[in-house]
């Protein structure tokens, strides 16, 4: 009877110590949120999230792409978790175009790996 439970106890252990090894990676999202010139936050905003290359890159990054509409606090937030992997050293810059009825706003985010990103975009009147 011992010896099952010092073997059992010795599986325990050793299972614990490999799964507190492994690092579980942390979630990686883009949080905008879309205001006014007064500051006020724009529910029912349309957002898009997309990368801009510079050539000479040939690499196809339509994949970053997301659009949504902000929430009741005039935000959406973007997740870019399955994208990440671990050791990948830098992210992202994406450009950000907002819009409501006829308010536009642009702005560029970084996204750094495992964080909640945050950036604010303002609408205005479009100018021609």
């Amino acid at each position: 009877m011992t010896r099952k439970v010092l073997s059992a106890s010795l599986l325990l252990a050793a299972l614990v110590t490999v799964a507190s090894g492994c690092k579980k990676e942390k979630d990686t999202r883009a949080l905008i949120t879309v205001v006014n010139k007064a500051g006020n936050r724009i529910p029912g905003a349309y957002v898009k999230l997309y990368a801009d290359p510079v050539p000479p890159l040939q690499s196809d990054f339509s994949r970053l792409t997301k659009e949504g509409y902000t929430d009741a606090s005039g935000q959406v937030e973007f997740d870019y978790t399955e994208f990440y992997k671990q050791g990948q050293a830098g992210f992202a810059v994406l450009d950000i175009l907002a819009s409501h009825d006829t308010l536009v706003g642009e702005g560029i985010i970084r996204i750094n790996e495992e964080e909640t990103n945050e950036e604010t975009v303002t609408l205005a009147p479009q100018e021609h």
